[in-house]
């Protein structure tokens, strides 16, 4: 019963966070998607393109693209589990200042991971419909099937990216799907844990493993999903 009476105040303090990432970082609106794809694709700080990263990878597995790919996800998986840990330290007190910076984080570095993964598929990443597809595989696997079944996606990311044509409409219905799960991703789930927790370092653990586990099956979805093309 009292575990019970925890979690519920762990979702009700969570839910009070939200409204107030788009208060304290105004710019964080659906619009931080495809600047963070962008960001993944051509490069960003110390990070170098999401190609560029892949090939790397590619050279010193010896041409080995599954296990190139293997080292891209397990790569981004440790960036994710950092960059988690470091915004959760805090836990609920500084919530509602870091998350956007986890959220931006987050959708970055999978970005990045898929991208990486498409590069080495065959697939070009300048090609819109391909982007799409990057974006719609950080949503997830069971994310992308209620999705398809409802029909608020045409298909899954396979067939998005070897569409016969690029559809603009529907770039904003990817761009706004993707951002809502990130949202609710990083601070429903993960601060509805670390709230009922009560410790800020038990906080940092759960941000880290949440964001590295759902990274990671972000990772393997677009391994099964992102079927080899001519290169």
């Amino acid at each position: 019963m009292r575990s019970s009476l925890k979690r519920g105040l762990a979702v009700q303090a969570a839910r009070a966070v939200v409204p107030k990432v788009t208060e304290l970082a105004p710019g964080l609106t659906s619009s931080f998607v495809r600047e963070a794809l962008h960001r993944a694709i051509v490069g960003v700080g110390p990070l170098p393109p999401a190609a560029e990263a892949a090939e790397t990878q590619l050279r010193e597995q010896g041409g080995n693209v599954d296990k190139a790919i293997h080292e891209v996800i397990e790569n981004h998986v440790t960036y994710a589990g950092l960059g988690g840990m470091v915004t959760n330290l805090g836990g609920l007190v500084t919530a509602a200042v870091v998350a956007p910076a986890n959220i931006t984080g987050l959708a970055l570095i999978q970005c990045r991971m898929v991208a990486g993964i498409a590069h080495l598929r065959g697939y070009d990443l300048d090609d819109p419909r391909v982007r799409n597809a990057v974006l719609v595989s950080v949503l997830g696997e069971d994310t992308v099937k209620k999705m398809v079944k409802k029909l608020q996606l045409p298909a899954p990311p396979m067939a998005l990216a070897t569409a016969p044509s690029h559809d603009p409409a529907l770039d904003t219905t990817i761009t706004n799907a993707v951002a809502t799960d990130l949202v609710s991703r990083v601070i429903g789930k993960r601060l509805a844990t670390t709230v009922g927790k009560r410790v800020p370092v038990v906080g940092g653990l759960v941000g880290a493993g949440a964001d590295g586990f759902s990274t990671w099956k972000v990772g393997r979805y677009a391994d099964r999903e992102l079927l080899p093309r001519a290169r």
